[in-house]
């Protein structure tokens, strides 16, 4: 396996988990669901969606002018989301420094990934743009050689157990505040 696919694999992916728990933490820890409320964590819940999509076509699909279009275009747009969320929050919660130390892991994990995994797919992205020899390929296929089951089972687990199930339950708790507040 390549030095950047190991990177990804072992070291980028993982630091993405651990800094979506630490900043679901720094939530926590600023009693989230009585300040900024459900609407924030939905907000969580769209970015963890807007990393989760191109992760899962990193993981199961060939990678191609589709796939790293579909990645800039989440990374883009996740970065949209982070100034909205981050706006929206500021004006209800406290956002300490640490939480926003731990917003530049978040923002910056899924650039990471898409120059780790440019290199390997360099005819593509030049496809992707007009250039080079290659033409873009803009299809669907399973990965020709898919990556471990053991992998695979480790970060769908893990996407779930430490990304989407604290945000769930960080909405949860929002929308039990908010029921109990109304007349």
């Amino acid at each position: 396996m390549e030095p950047t696919t190991l990177l990804l694999l072992y070291f980028v992916v993982p630091v993405w988990f651990l800094a979506g728990f630490a900043d679901w933490l720094c939530h926590r820890a600023t009693d989230i669901e009585h300040t900024a409320g459900p609407k924030e964590s939905l907000l969580h819940l769209l970015m963890y969606a807007e990393v989760a999509v191109p992760l899962l076509a990193c993981l199961f699909l060939d990678i191609n002018a589709l796939v790293i279009l579909t990645m800039i275009a989440a990374f883009l747009l996740h970065e949209a989301t982070a100034l909205w969320d981050v706006s929206y929050a500021v004006s209800r919660r406290v956002v300490t420094p640490l939480e926003q130390h731990v917003h530049s892991f978040l923002e910056m994990v899924p650039l990471m990934a898409i120059l780790l995994v440019l290199p390997g797919h360099w005819d593509q992205f030049l496809a992707l743009f007009g250039f080079g020899p290659a033409e873009a390929d803009f299809s669907l296929s399973w990965k020709d050689r898919p990556l471990s089951a053991a992998y695979l089972v480790t970060v769908l687990a893990a996407a779930f157990l430490v990304e989407l199930l604290p945000y769930l339950e960080e909405l949860r708790r929002g929308m039990r505040v908010r029921r109990a507040r109304r007349p």
